[in-house]
């Protein structure tokens, strides 16, 4: 009996034992989850340890968020107020071109760009015009004369003899600058709605159209370096500014491409809108203004618009399937008189720039270039590759 007591007072003296010690190693098991997890020292330390607060969860679903959690609010505010800014600030400077001709009248938009009554808009917009009368938003209407046009990037300029105070020109920005995705707005007047302002983006660059021009062979010369944007242009909108956040105007909204048109057979905008870009404005305007007329470099090629795909690239035995492919070339013309070959030459680079396709050499050459310019192209013909030096004339 005494030797069971004995027994039994021992494991008793065991069991506290090893609970002592499992108490002492838990102790700080819990002391490092809890910092682990707050940096203060909760009151419970196992319940802060798996608070909810402590726990970061990435739901699956969507949840509502607080007002506090809406950072977008404010930048909505300053988006907001920036636009209404740009367009208290442009607006005054945009005007309305009410052009009447032999078989009725129409409505374009366009700018001021000095404080000398200079006007910008379209050449298409002037076209055929007898009278042209110019609106502005104070109310005041005055008689516009046209002093020069350039049916190549279809730009031009008209006079008005108002009082300065009238005039609100508006600056001229770096169109080089801007990139595909940069926020533009559209100020003009569409269906005759004067002062619209729409907002978009820039959705691609070195866009290229058919020029108004054509050439002595009976071809269409091509009018490249066009700016594509989304923001809404419809007919009325021709002439008017395409501006950046800075209030300067990057382009001179021109033409639109759909499929989809009004009962009275006017096109609607499909999201697909094109301006002439700013820098060209640069070049072309003053010798408008002085000359009225302004020289385009002439090369004398025609190309394939389209990117040369695989199958291209092996019907036509190139090495490469990058480049602006001569398909034809004018005879007597600059091309021709240095030895550009037709259906052979593919360009692969312009005074040492590469060149990936046609409206690259064609933006390269309206911005820089002028006729009288040298310059050096290279060129793959078969499986050389040549470097041919272009005295630029004038187009015809």
């Amino acid at each position: 009996m005494n030797r069971t007591k004995k027994l039994l007072v021992l494991i008793l003296i065991l069991t506290v034992t090893i609970l002592a010690l499992l108490s002492c190693r838990a102790v700080p098991f819990l002391e490092s989850l809890t910092s682990a997890a707050n940096d203060s020292t909760p009151t419970n330390t196992i319940a802060a340890s798996l608070s909810t607060e402590d726990i970061v969860i990435t739901p699956t679903f969507p949840r509502e968020a607080s007002s506090a959690s809406q950072p977008v609010t404010l930048d909505q505010e300053v988006r907001e107020n920036n636009l209404i800014e740009i367009y208290e600030r442009i607006n005054p400077g945009v005007v309305s071109v009410l052009v009447r001709t032999q078989s009725g009248r129409s409505e374009g938009s366009g700018f001021v760009i000095d404080e000398e009554g200079h006007i910008v808009t379209n050449y298409h917009v002037v076209e055929d015009g007898e009278h042209l009368e110019v609106g502005f938003p104070s109310g005041l209407r005055a008689w516009g004369e046209v002093v020069g046009v350039d049916i190549d990037s279809d730009l031009a300029v008209i006079k008005v003899n108002v009082e300065p105070e009238a005039l609100h020109p508006i600056p001229l920005g770096d169109s080089s600058q801007m990139n595909i995705g940069q926020t533009v707005v559209a100020i003009g007047n569409p269906f005759r709605l004067s002062g619209t302002m729409t907002v978009g983006i820039i959705s691609g660059q070195g866009r290229t159209l058919d020029s108004l021009r054509t050439s002595p062979e009976g071809g269409i010369f091509t009018a490249g370096d066009l700016i594509q944007t989304d923001a809404a242009i419809n007919p009325g909108n021709s002439g008017g500014p395409l501006v950046n956040l800075n209030g300067e105007v990057i382009g001179v909204n021109r033409a639109i491409r759909t499929f989809n048109f009004t009962e009275q057979a006017d096109p609607l905008n499909s999201g697909i809108g094109f301006a002439i870009p700013s820098n060209i404005v640069k070049r072309v305007a003053p010798a408008l203004i002085a000359e009225g007329y302004f020289d385009y470099p002439y090369l004398g090629i025609s190309t394939s618009r389209d990117e040369i795909t695989l199958l291209d690239q092996q019907e036509l035995g190139l090495s490469h399937y990058t480049g602006a492919f001569v398909t034809s070339v004018v005879p007597g013309s600059p091309a021709d008189l240095a030895g550009l070959r037709g259906m052979q030459d593919l360009i692969i680079a312009v005074d040492g720039i590469p060149v990936r396709e046609f409206s690259e050499l064609l933006s390269y050459l309206f911005n820089y270039k002028s006729p009288g310019d040298t310059m050096v192209f290279t060129v793959l013909r078969g499986e050389r590759e040549l470097e041919i030096e272009i005295v630029l004339g004038k187009r015809p």
